[in-house]
């Protein structure tokens, strides 16, 4: 099945302090409103989130540019992506 194009949804990774237990859905398809977690935009295009439980209660950086290898965690993709556009 294909599926629609993942969209760039920002240049920078963002903060979310997890928490030890909780599910959380981050956006794959880059369409969310309440980026870099999901809101239920994707439906319809083929793609979904990733849906994790936090391990233990940290501070992470989630990907907004939807181009890391280590989806959801930000890889420093946004910078490489960056620069080919520049």
């Amino acid at each position: 099945m294909s599926h629609a194009e993942v969209r760039r949804a920002g240049d920078a990774p963002m903060k979310l302090d997890l928490v030890e237990g909780e599910t959380y859905c981050w956006c794959a398809c880059g369409r969310s409103s309440t980026q870099p977690l999901c809101d239920g935009s994707h439906q319809g295009t083929g793609l979904d989130p990733v849906v994790f439980v936090a391990r233990k209660s940290e501070t992470v950086w989630l990907c907004t540019c939807k181009q890391s290898e280590h989806a959801p965690m930000c890889d420093g993709s946004h910078k490489k992506q960056s620069k080919k556009s520049a």
